[in-house]
């Protein structure tokens, strides 16, 4: 069976791409609209699973292998330890909600917009280069050699995080 190919990609990966980008989109607006702090962990579990779909879609298994255990093993099991060591409310929380749903919808609709005004003014007529690695040193010599900046904030991001959660949870 020949299956028709558009801009490189075929049918059954647009497809599969699709289905993933749905999936993602709308987990990620119930995360933030959802009013059970549990429920917006999980939601987010489905968000990042969606992305280590789309880096198997790429052809990037070891980056999606790393997105599951790194993300979805660790940063989830991190959220829902604070969750649970915070005393976080698990139920249905309406003390949580405002009714301010509208000036943030605006607020984020102009933020979109501006970013893409911006982006594309910024990068008009330039082609991304994207590193075709091959194997698992090509990708560490790649983010530490090429992407270290970033890979350092994320690092200090994390550990922020986890002192503000050990923070938050001292009693005293």
């Amino acid at each position: 069976m020949v299956v028709g190919t558009v801009h490189g990609l075929d049918v059954t990966q647009q497809i599969c791409f699709g289905v993933l980008a749905l999936s993602m989109g709308l987990s990620a607006l119930r995360m933030v609209t959802t009013q059970n702090l549990v429920h917006a962990a999980l939601y987010l579990t489905v968000v990042l699973a969606g992305a280590a779909g789309i880096y198997i879609l790429l052809g990037a298994e070891f980056v999606a292998v790393t997105q599951i255990l790194v993300y979805i093993g660790a940063i989830v099991v991190l959220m829902l330890f604070g969750l649970f060591l915070t005393r976080a409310p698990l139920g249905n929380a309406q003390d949580l909600d405002n009714d301010q749903r509208w000036v943030a919808a605006v607020v984020s609709l102009l933020l979109l917009g501006g970013l893409g005004v911006v982006l594309q003014r910024a990068f008009k007529g330039t082609h991304v280069v994207v590193a075709h690695v091959q194997t698992t040193s090509e990708l560490g010599i790649a983010i530490f050699r090429d992407f270290v900046i970033p890979f350092e904030v994320a690092s200090v991001l994390l550990l922020a995080a986890l002192v503000g959660a050990v923070v938050i949870a001292r009693r005293d």
